[in-house]
């Protein structure tokens, strides 16, 4: 099993978005990574349609999209037309998360859940069949650079355990967003995560390139 590494682009410097697409891609990411926050679900607000817009037009590797947004069923047809691959959503966002799911999967898109860290794992019971991926949040979302929860760790094994085995999904992949680092990663890769939102701690603003950056994150895993 290989390890993704999908780099934050509200981390990134859009005033040179070409540069820091090539650049990240030279250095090996795999997927960008698109936080979209409403100023409501969050207390904050990040990138929007313009952003994703720009964004694709570059990229030559996938996006995901992160809606930290209210109601996000509302908005699923302008973010599949946009180019995003996967689509993340929020249970509590939305009244009919069943629902909203259905809606990613008629796009075409592939469907993906994000859980907080004060959310249970119960919540996935019953819409585990229409999933592909599972992003647990290891930090409160709203905000980069913050501290590493380390009960994620925990979170993801009984995800992996629990859940995704004792039930067979064995295609439904298991993402992890906030404070990536290499100390954590290995521990998160042998919980059962694949993908790894790398943000400030692992990956920008840390002093070193893209490149040295997501060569250590997935060189620590066989450490």
């Amino acid at each position: 099993m290989l390890i993704k590494i999908c780099p934050s682009m509200m981390c990134a410097d859009f005033s040179n978005l070409k540069e820091e697409v090539e650049k990240l891609e030279l250095a090996g990411a795999d997927m960008f990574h698109i936080d979209v926050m409403d100023g409501k679900y969050v207390p904050n607000f990040a990138l929007g349609p313009q952003d994703i817009k720009a964004l694709k037009s570059l990229a030559t590797i996938p996006l995901d999209v992160h809606l930290m947004i209210e109601n996000p069923e509302k908005y699923i047809e302008l973010f599949a037309k946009l180019g995003c691959d996967i689509i993340y959503v929020h249970p509590e966002s939305t009244t009919h998360i069943h629902r909203t799911l259905l809606q990613i999967k008629a796009a075409g898109k592939k469907a993906g859940v994000a859980l907080n860290p004060g959310t249970s794992l119960a919540v996935l019971d019953e819409i585990l069949n229409d999933l592909n991926y599972i992003m647990l949040m290891a930090v409160n979302p709203g905000f980069a650079g913050q501290d590493f929860i380390p009960e994620t760790i925990d979170k993801a094994k009984r995800l992996k355990r629990d859940i995704l085995k004792n039930n067979k999904y064995k295609d439904i992949k298991i993402a992890i967003d906030g404070s990536i680092n290499t100390k954590n990663i290995p521990l998160l890769f042998d919980a059962g995560a694949e993908l790894f939102v790398a943000g400030t701690s692992g990956l920008f603003k840390n002093g070193q390139t893209y490149k040295e950056s997501i060569d250590e994150l997935k060189k620590s895993i066989s450490k």
